[in-house]
């Protein structure tokens, strides 16, 4: 009889992808983590600095450094090496760098034999997903990109100080590009099943005018405030990514707005883009589609369109 054991590999060790396997380790959610990078001598010092927890934690997960002939038998790999933005740039301004890093890493992981699910972290997210779908070969299901489920969390924080409860109460989706065009369908957002728009309602003493679209603006831009005081994002995006590997590790079953690729649903047809997504040991299993107003749609049909326009652009260069 042999014991299946769970195996990660993270790509990349840099702040993301060693935080990524902090929030592993800590929760003890993997059996083993594979370490890879360029660098090897960081790969190396990330391990024996994650090793160094063990003792205090409640689980031993095996942590080392590998290479990518050693993915082979990997249930998931977290790719999140990639170009980070400069002052002024958006996501979509790393792109070509990303996309030239991301297919060195993908073609050897796929001649190491591997056939498990791929979690894409590198920006621009949702169209660094679609390539890695397109140069693996892997069906749609194994290649998940983080798309919207960072700006999810970080939306719900706000709508959670507005009417002061915890932010797992409320039940709202960021959903379309994990940049600048995304969006929210307000008339699916509720706080415990209460809509929200009837919450803003009934406490117009305590809530006064709700900005909706300033939310919306404070959402896509919190990455930015995060960046501009101390250089980068990486403890929000790690625990996320944490949390997609676990729905997948445990087959929960849990919805979570990653990046999947649309064929027809919200009237889109091969995009990738953050929208509700079913998570279990088969990665993206199924799509949510919540019903949103025409105004809704039009403003996800936009943002699917600039995801789209930067994704071909990729993909005709191939």
């Amino acid at each position: 009889m042999k014991i299946k054991t769970s195996k990660i590999a993270i790509i990349g060790c840099g702040l993301v992808g060693s935080s990524t396997a902090f929030s592993l380790v800590t929760q003890g959610i993997c059996d083993e983590i594979l370490m890879i990078d360029i660098n090897e001598e960081r790969a190396l010092g990330e391990v024996m600095d994650l090793r160094d927890t063990i003792k205090y934690l409640d689980r031993n997960v095996k942590v080392r450094t590998a290479s990518y002939k050693d993915c082979g038998d990997a249930d998931i790999i977290v790719i999140t090496a990639g170009a980070p933005p400069q002052k002024g740039q958006t996501r979509l301004d790393t792109l070509e760098v990303s996309a030239k890093i991301v297919k060195t890493i993908v073609d050897p992981i796929m001649a190491s034999g591997f056939d498990g699910i791929f979690i894409v972290v590198s920006n621009p997210v949702d169209i660094m997903a679609h390539y890695v779908h397109h140069l693996s070969g892997l069906p749609k299901n194994q290649v998940i990109g983080t798309g919207s489920a960072l700006d999810t969390s970080r939306l719900q924080n706000f709508i959670a100080e507005l009417v002061n409860v915890d932010p797992r109460s409320i039940y709202a989706y960021s959903m379309g590009e994990h940049g600048d065009s995304q969006m929210v369908p307000w008339s699916t957002v509720t706080v415990a099943g209460k809509p929200f728009q009837d919450i803003i309602q009934d406490n117009k003493d305590m809530l006064g005018d709700v900005d909706l679209d300033e939310i919306v603006k404070k959402t896509v831009r919190e990455g930015w405030e995060i960046y501009q005081r101390k250089g980068t994002t990486y403890y929000g995006i790690a625990t996320t990514c944490a949390g997609i590997i676990k729905a997948i590790l445990y087959d929960e079953n849990r919805i979570i707005p990653v990046s999947t690729l649309l064929e027809g649903e919200y009237g889109q047809e091969g995009v990738y883009a953050g929208v509700p997504t079913i998570l279990n040991r088969t990665g993206a299993a199924d799509i949510l589609e919540i019903h949103m107003t025409k105004e809704e749609l039009e403003k996800f049909k936009s943002s699917a369109e600039i995801i789209k326009e930067y994704t071909d652009k990729i993909l005709k260069e191939i």
